[in-house]
């Protein structure tokens, strides 16, 4: 662990409705539009939560936000992939590349059930070789990537009802301030695609500082060292609001943590 750089990593995805029109629907004349619906209402229909998220085989990638941080813990630094265009081609090549020349330890909050098979059926898609991830990716239990939720649910044993965000929220971090997962399709369809990446960063963040709690839970680091692991972030992304305005917010609303009861 102590020679081992993390990568912490989430993504944003749509649905691809030409897929969906090939593969789900392929005898109706509908459009690449009305084949998403179609998709959306099933999948409300199929979800004990009516959920109308549509799985990660039809989905691509329009969002990868990746943190740099150090052996010793430290945040060193923070990327949307190709800003400002956010082209979903360029955006998988980058992300592939950078594993390549990096070949950290993959840290996620439900990666291993979503981010990762996203950007390995992306891969595929573009041709994209990944050699090093693999090479070590191991099995569920050995692997060179961590998910946050399998650690709190063991490995699926209980569901972790709140996800990332009540973790956040837990530590008094920022967690969801006005977008959630389920806006992100709406949100590209009218071209916002920095807003998306801005979503996109801020859950790789408050994955950063759950992980830094994760750490002192198994005492890979001290307390102190967590406290001052997080002084430090929050410095280092003050220093980061005139490249990334959307860090003010975040910023604004990372509360001092007061656990409760």
């Amino acid at each position: 662990m102590t020679d081992t750089t993390f990568l912490i990593v989430d993504t944003e995805s749509i649905p691809d409705g030409r897929l969906l029109r090939a593969v789900k629907y392929p005898e109706l004349t509908i459009t690449e539009e009305e084949a998403i619906e179609k998709a959306r209402v099933e999948a409300s229909e199929l979800s004990y939560t009516g959920s109308d998220f549509i799985p990660v085989t039809f989905q691509v990638p329009v969002a990868v936000c990746v943190a740099r941080v150090s052996r010793d813990y430290s945040l060193t630094k923070i990327t949307c992939l190709d800003a400002p265009q956010f082209r979903p081609r360029e955006i998988v090549r980058q992300f592939w590349k950078g594993l390549e020349l990096v070949n950290g330890k993959i840290v996620t909050f439900n990666g291993r059930g979503f981010d990762l098979p996203l950007l390995e059926l992306a891969a595929f898609r573009y041709g994209i070789a990944a050699k090093q991830y693999y090479l070590s990716r191991g099995s569920r239990y050995n692997s060179n990537s961590l998910d946050l939720q399998e650690f709190f649910s063991n490995f699926g044993a209980c569901r972790m009802n709140g996800g990332l965000n009540l973790l956040a929220k837990m530590l008094g971090l920022p967690g969801k301030m006005g977008v959630s997962g389920d806006q992100v399709y709406e949100m590209f369809r009218a071209g916002r695609y920095q807003d998306i990446n801005d979503y996109c960063m801020f859950d790789t963040l408050d994955t950063y500082i759950i992980f830094l709690r994760t750490r002192a839970m198994i005492g890979d680091i001290t307390a102190d060292r967590e406290a001052e692991l997080i002084g430090q972030a929050r410095d280092f992304l003050a220093g980061k609001v005139d490249e990334h305005p959307a860090l003010r917010g975040y910023l604004d609303n990372w509360k001092v943590n007061e656990p409760w009861p």
